[in-house]
């Protein structure tokens, strides 16, 4: 065997570790992996559901009480006397 010089050895070297190195990066690369949830995702809208239908029917409501109080035991407006209510 012939003796190496020492410039040649570390060419050498540094081939070698760079040539690792740049393998170990390839290896390590990051992946995106997309996959489906095992759960349906789920919205909830009740909230703003039972809102808006409490206020549609509190609309109706009122607009009921006023075609016609007695049906619902309320006094007509003008037939409060002395001030007092029931």
């Amino acid at each position: 065997m012939r003796p190496t010089s020492p410039l040649r050895r570390s060419a050498i070297l540094g081939l070698a570790i760079g040539g690792l190195s740049t393998a170990g990066l390839l290896a390590c690369a990051p992946t995106v992996k997309i996959e489906a949830p095992d759960k349906p995702i789920e919205i909830n809208l009740n909230i703003r559901i039972e809102q808006e239908v409490r206020v549609k029917v509190e609309r109706d409501l009122d607009k009921a009480i006023a075609d016609d109080p007695a049906l619902f035991g309320v006094p007509p407006a003008g037939a409060v006397k002395g001030g007092k209510t029931p």
